[in-house]
């Protein structure tokens, strides 16, 4: 049985011996009070990520799920090189970035036809018909575009050698438990191993993997197949857009070394020891963001420890990243381009 560490003991790991990355208890406590009034309204709730991204898919059936697993399986590095020169897609008289430009060339690649969703399909694409499908409205392209071939051709391989076809198989597998979920992912698809090495230890953050356990319990509203009870065990998923939410929250503190990397827009790479104090301190942050707005609403007599989980506080800070983007400029994201988030 291969050992697959857990995100949340590696993010205290990390926390506990990291020098140029800080969890600021105060602030993770002030961010808590700033969103208990929040935490019980619809934005931070589950029906959130149908009602407030029209991307995602209306129903909470079979291809629902498959979409999911193709749009995690390629949920990885959106961020522009400059600010003016970005990856675009334009979908229904709208324009996209970032991830929902992903989002945005599946549904167009949908609706022209295309059974992008389906495995049989993805797992023979070739590297034209990928370049094709997620082709840009700018000369920008979409980055790392042979690996999400590779990877795609990977997954779909998977899925039709061992799980009938369908992402669904899996989850029904599960027994509904996000655990099991995780784990099954991570036994069956190399591209979902997000670890690294940390003073001489092996460490998790599996940030896609977390979030395919997450957005399939999201669309499927959280019932039948979907209704993981143990769904509060994941953590938040740490990219480059989480962590720059919490340093501008004041949750989080960098050295004033790292930060000078950062603003000079230093490229790191994946498993570097900055980017893994980044992403295991914000992971342990927002841990200690969900414990602080759960003893908050304990003191007033609720127990919110259904509706207060590490993915509900995940998809309203970033959220939150992209509706204040603005203020939050001062703040730079770390660079890494690979295909872990």
């Amino acid at each position: 049985m291969e050992v697959f560490p857990s995100p949340l003991e590696s993010a205290k790991f990390i926390a506990e011996h990291s020098k140029d990355v800080s969890v600021d208890e105060e602030g993770a406590r002030r961010v808590a009070e700033s969103l208990f009034d929040k935490a019980s309204a619809a934005e931070f709730g589950l029906a959130g990520w149908k009602s407030l991204h029209e991307l995602n898919p209306r129903t909470a059936d079979k291809e629902a799920v498959d979409w999911v697993f193709l749009v995690d399986t390629l949920n990885f590095s959106f961020w522009s090189e400059q600010e003016d020169r970005k990856y675009l897609v334009k979908y229904k008289d709208k324009t996209y970035s970032g991830y929902w430009s992903l989002c945005a060339a599946v549904n167009r690649a949908l609706d022209d036809g295309m059974p992008i969703t389906s495995a049989s399909y993805f797992a023979t694409m070739t590297l034209d018909q990928v370049r094709h499908v997620f082709r840009s409205d700018t000369e920008v392209p979409l980055p790392l575009i042979e690996e999400r071939h590779r990877v795609l051709n990977e997954s779909g391989i998977v899925l039709l050698e061992k799980f009938g076809g369908s992402f669904l198989t899996c989850v029904k597998m599960s027994e509904k438990s996000a655990q099991k979920l995780l784990r099954l992912v991570l036994e069956n698809f190399p591209s979902y191993r997000d670890e690294a090495v940390f003073e001489k230890k092996k460490v998790s953050f599996y940030k896609r993997a977390q979030i395919l356990v997450a957005d399939t319990w999201s669309v499927l509203e959280g019932k039948g197949d979907g209704s993981f009870d143990d769904i509060s065990s994941l953590t938040i998923f740490a990219d480059y857009r989480i962590p720059q939410v919490l340093v501008h929250l004041k949750a989080m503190k960098y050295s004033e070394e790292l930060m000078k990397k950062l603003r000079e827009g230093t490229l790191f790479q994946s498993g570097d020891k900055e980017e893994v104090e980044i992403r295991g301190c914000s992971i342990w942050c927002c841990a200690l963001i969900c414990k602080h707005l759960q003893e908050l609403y304990q003191k007033k007599g609720q127990d919110m420890q259904e509706k207060i989980n590490a993915v509900l506080l995940d998809y309203y800070l970033w959220d939150y990243a992209r509706d204040h983007r603005e203020e939050m400029k001062d703040i730079p994201f770390h660079r890494v381009r690979c295909i872990y988030y």
